[in-house]
């Protein structure tokens, strides 16, 4: 998976992220998060002396809970309050459930739109405390960091709901950090279509994307951070209902 090039925004994060505590919460109590079909399924909530985080399996997890004309449409790079209220909405309006990919300080500044997230059924994705897509040329030490305090950022942020998997900026993952987050109950997670909305390449540019390579796989990358997304909402009110036209179905990453 190729990576983003970096950009000031994520700069200034790896700055705020370096101020925070290496150690997060290793303890867990359960809670819930709404199901696409609107059930609740089991979370865990950070709390002294409850059971073990259930692990996953460690691979970077591509498919669909739908199966083969499943759709996984992931958020990245939020909450933000400008654009997570607009693709919120959109992904009501057309009854689709997504994954957001939050970084932690974000999440820790709009813990309201982190309750929307969950409150709507969607699910939560870690996507490290500040971004950094050269994480995976540091130390261990420092991937520990980003990745347990963002775990702990956004389940405080979420009310107690905890992120299901975890996703490196720029598919930054090792070895070391894909089993880290396993361990702690996040299923890696990859991308088959790239939209490139990050780059503004326009709408319309968007949506052939997406329509040109869905057949390579279910898991689609959008944003809604890190810059102006007036683009990307465009393309989603566009994405949306055309995959919906084809025959798709929209689910969650497999876990």
């Amino acid at each position: 998976m190729a990576k983003h090039k970096g950009k000031g925004w994520h700069g200034r994060l790896l700055a705020a992220g370096l101020g925070v505590t290496a150690l997060a919460a290793a303890t867990s109590v359960w809670t819930a998060q709404a199901d696409p079909a609107g059930g609740r399924q089991p979370q865990e909530h950070a709390a002294a002396g409850a059971r073990p985080v259930a692990e996953v399996a460690a691979d970077i997890a591509h498919a669909s809970d739908r199966g083969d004309q499943g759709v996984n449409i992931t958020i990245d790079d939020g909450p933000d309050p400008v654009w997570t209220p607009q693709v919120l909405q959109l992904l009501e309006d057309n009854g689709v459930k997504a994954t957001f990919c939050m970084v932690g300080t974000q999440a820790k500044a709009y813990p309201d739109l982190v309750k929307k997230v969950v409150a709507d059924g969607h699910r939560l994705c870690n996507h490290t405390v500040s971004h950094d897509t050269a994480m995976d040329k540091k130390s261990e030490a420092y991937q520990s960091q980003q990745i347990l305090d963002a775990e702990r950022m956004i389940t405080e942020a979420s009310g107690g709901v905890r992120p299901q998997y975890y996703r490196a900026p720029g598919g930054a993952f090792t070895p070391f950090s894909r089993q880290l987050a396993a361990s702690r109950g996040m299923r890696p997670l990859g991308w088959n279509v790239d939209t490139k909305d990050f780059e503004h390449p326009g709408a319309e540019a968007m949506v052939a994307t997406v329509k040109s390579e869905i057949s390579n796989g279910p898991t689609v990358l959008f944003h809604d951070a890190g810059g102006e997304r007036s683009q990307t909402v465009a393309a989603l009110g566009e994405v949306l209902p055309w995959l919906r036209e084809q025959g798709y179905s929209f689910g969650f990453p497999v876990r």
